[in-house]
Parts: C-alpha cells; structure tokens; sequence
C-alpha cells in the first residue's frame, strides 16, 4: 500500500482499531462544529457529520492521501449526546436501561485529489440491562462515561451493563471494521488481510 492515511479523529478507540488491523496512518482531528438537527434522521446526521470531518482534514493534505472519517450517535427516539453533567448521565443511563436502542456510526472515505468519496452507515441494535439507580451511579463512578454517546462504552465497565448486541460490536465503539474493510479494499485497493 503506497497511499498515506490519515484519520480525522482524536477518538483513542477509532485509533486502536486501526492500530489493531495493522494499518499505518497519521491522526488529524477535524475542526469542525458538530451541529446535530434533531429532525433529520439519524444516519443522515452521522454521514453528513464523518463526511464534513474528511472534507475539512482533506483541505491540508497533499493528492492520493484516503482520509477515513467518521461519527457515532446513540439514539432512542432522539439523538442522545456526550454526558455535561453527572446528572445528564444518569438521566441518559435510566433512560438506556431495560430496552433497546440503536449506535448509528457515519463513515467517510475519501481520496484527495480524486472525486472518490464513500459515505455510508452502519447501525448496530443494543439491549442494555434493568439497571438499579445505585449500579448506574456506580458506573458513573468509573469515570467511563465522559465523552461517550449515549454515556457508556462497550469496550469497557459498559459491558457488564450490555445485555446484548445485534449488529457491528466495532461500530458501537465507533468505527464500523467490516465495512470499512470493505470500501478501503473494493474502491481503493487497500488490503488489511
């Protein structure tokens, strides 16, 4: 593979999922302002937000550079954001608790330079457990919770309060692998395997 990578995110997951499949590449955090509009649905915010990060890192960068963006919302009947507050995400947590609800994760890829530009979704159905008020304090005790859609994280505590997933585990914790897989091999002849 002779193309440079970049990775619009200063999320540490994304970077140690690509870390994991052996890619090289340069992390660039976009500047934009997510800006979500509540009355569009949920792919279409995550896609226009992963396509606006690659479009804005693209900016600097020289021709035949891929830049993979992406996004990731928690959604149950609205989009439910980043915790502010202990408050927010225990409101968010006992909101979660004892149903389900879905990770929707935009994702761009795009080759500076060319007109190729991938933006898709994937979207990944999780149940999470009844929850007693004193378990969801204990998680937020963890400290796990900050800077998390939907105020947990898989990947850690969270699972223990995870019942089940259907879909894409990588996507929930914010970067859909198979598919990204997919269009780095199929549109830009790049192999991990």
């Amino acid at each position: 593979m002779n193309k440079k990578l970049v990775l619009a995110s200063s999320s540490p997951r994304r970077r140690t999922i690509l870390e994991n499949l052996g890619l090289n590449f340069v992390i660039m955090k976009s500047g934009i302002e997510e800006k979500i509009s509540e009355d569009q649905l949920p792919q279409h915010i995550v896609m226009a937000l992963a396509l606006e990060k690659a479009l804005d890192i693209s900016e600097d960068l020289e021709d035949n550079t891929i830049v993979i963006a992406a996004d990731t919302i928690v959604y149950k009947d609205r989009v439910l954001g980043k915790p502010k507050s202990f408050e927010d995400a225990f409101s968010t947590l006992y909101y979660l608790q004892g149903d389900v609800h879905y990770v929707y994760t935009g994702l761009a890829v795009i080759e500076k330079g060319t007109y190729k530009k991938i933006v898709t979704y994937d979207r990944t159905k999780v149940k999470i457990k009844e929850l007693s008020e004193s378990k969801i304090k204990k998680y937020i005790d963890t400290g796990e919770v900050w800077d998390k859609a939907g105020s947990y994280a898989i990947q850690g505590f969270g699972s223990t309060i995870v019942e089940w997933i259907q879909g894409d585990y990588f996507n929930v914790v914010g970067l859909p692998v198979a598919k990204l897989e997919d269009i780095l091999f199929e549109h830009f002849r790049i192999e991990i395997l």
